[in-house]
């Protein structure tokens, strides 16, 4: 059987030669960016990259890259993230051909968790990287519903991309259940293409459209260059207060891994109305006003205004924060898949750590536990020559023994193991209440002399007590006679 080859020029085409591309790498990254394609962005070049071959011929994006033809055969990378780096690794140097056509930033798109994206996404960055290319990740989380397999190789794949990216956003599929919970798989997917398209569109319009207030390439290399974790946002309001319902919105996004701007360093803040005439100083100064007080006064905020006719009466604010010093709560491990949140999409934001059920184990060490409950049970068998307490002792006789020596043993009981008797108890209580009251008497007398105690003798303990005697006081010696 003949092996079939399969390449895509590029170097027929002079529109690969822009300074910003877009690579979306694997099957979640080639979606995203087919999308981000039939949307639109000014003076992009988009790519995709994958082990697949059907999916990179099916799809209308026109530059392709495939990944490890000798390796999979184009057969994809069987959700195997060693199979996807080192495809793109057998592809290095074609990958770096096509960065090579004076690239200055590059955004890598995927979703984590299968093979290639998570393999491969991090070599591109790599060599990106060791271009001089502002390299910026763009990626999304599983779902929970597709299991711990792959939450963990995705997580450790945002890990990899880290480590070979300026800046990477993260973007919280699971999250989708929240806002669009009601809507079909395709509804909610296609939502997670589209924020993923509006991350990128709006930070590489910042540099291609023509502004106001200009924000260069510069300005965007110095928020971004180096800056590890980002917080990023994007909103369209119009009507009565647009601006800063759109700047409140922008860094709210339920989607996004986090979107606290507090403590950021850099801050790089996009308006886009349709006429600059719309655009009064007073919706400028609320929204830089709100996003200085929001990340704080040590934060250089960097901002422009540019103009698209086709929003109308609206506003555009797009909203990216750096510079964060590195918060180990604030990986998508600690915000996300370790919160207590049901498969329903609570918001609540819970560390399983916090929550978890502590193991049979750390339950049997409490040993003090049972030494307490065994004092309280054998209180009434010292007593055992007293009617009283001797029944209360047989009412409940029988039941703490079952617990009281049963936490170094197998574990029998539910209830028992938390209940003490209420009688015994009270038994316990009354004879506190009794060396309480005999301990006050004693410091009541103990300094009366061996003569007062002999005075006090001879005086009627009535008197002494200055209780009057009357009519109906006396002795029934005295009424007998």
């Amino acid at each position: 059987m003949t092996e079939t080859s399969y390449e895509f020029d590029m170097s027929s085409n002079p529109a690969a030669n822009k300074i910003i591309k877009v690579i979306g790498v694997g099957g979640g990254g080639g979606n995203a960016v087919r999308h981000m394609y039939e949307l639109g962005i000014h003076d992009v070049d988009f790519f995709i990259a994958n082990t697949d071959k059907q999916a990179l011929e099916s799809s209308p994006v026109p530059y392709k890259i495939q990944l490890g033809l000798e390796l999979t055969s184009g057969l994809g990378a069987g959700a195997k993230p060693e199979v996807g780096r080192e495809s793109a690794l057998e592809t290095k140097e074609e990958i770096k051909q096509y960065l090579s056509n004076g690239t200055k930033m590059v955004f890598i798109t995927a979703g984590m968790g299968g093979g290639t994206g998570t393999g491969a996404a991090p070599v591109i960055a790599e060599i990106a990287r060791s271009l001089n290319i502002l390299t910026v990740g763009i990626v999304t989380m599983p779902f929970r519903f597709e299991g711990k397999p792959k939450e963990r190789r995705a997580l450790q794949g945002i890990e990899d991309l880290k480590e070979h990216c300026d800046t990477v956003l993260v973007i919280l599929n699971e999250k989708l259940k929240e806002v669009y919970g009601r809507s079909s798989m395709r509804e909610a997917f296609a939502q997670a293409d589209n924020v993923l398209a509006r991350a990128a569109k709006s930070i590489a319009e910042i540099i291609t459209v023509d502004a106001y207030i200009n924000v260069d390439f510069e300005d965007v290399n110095t928020v971004m260059r180096d800056a590890g974790t980002a917080v990023m946002g994007s909103s369209i309001e119009s009507g009565e207060d647009r601006a800063i319902r759109a700047t409140e919105s922008a860094i709210a996004s339920p989607l996004l891994n986090n979107t606290d701007i507090t403590n950021a360093k850099y801050i790089l803040l996009s308006l886009v109305v349709s006429d600059y005439d719309d655009l009064d100083m007073s919706e400028l100064e609320q929204v830089t006003s709100y996003i200085q007080e929001r990340a704080g006064q040590e934060a250089e905020v960097i901002f422009g205004v540019a103009k698209d006719e086709s929003l109308g009466d609206a506003i555009s604010v797009t909203v990216i924060a750096t510079g964060f010093e590195e918060d180990e709560n604030d990986k998508p491990a600690e915000n996300f898949f370790s919160k207590g949140e049901s498969s329903l999409g609570s918001s609540q934001r819970i560390k399983t750590q916090s929550n978890a059920p502590k193991p049979i184990s750390e339950v049997k060490e409490v040993t003090p536990v049972a030494e307490v409950k065994t004092e309280k049970v054998e209180v009434p068998e010292k007593v055992e020559t007293s009617a009283a307490p001797l029944e209360k002792v047989e009412k409940v006789d029988d039941t703490p023994k079952k617990v009281i020596y049963s936490l170094n043993d197998e574990y029998t009981g539910k209830k028992e193991k938390s209940e003490v008797p209420k009688d015994v108890l009270s038994s316990k209580e009354t004879e506190e209440d009794q060396h309480l009251s005999s301990y006050k008497k004693f410091e009541s007398v103990k300094d009366i002399t061996s003569e007062d105690m002999k005075d006090l003798r001879d005086i009627p303990a009535y008197l002494r007590r200055g209780v009057k005697l009357n009519s109906s006081n006396k002795s029934s010696e005295e009424d007998s006679e």
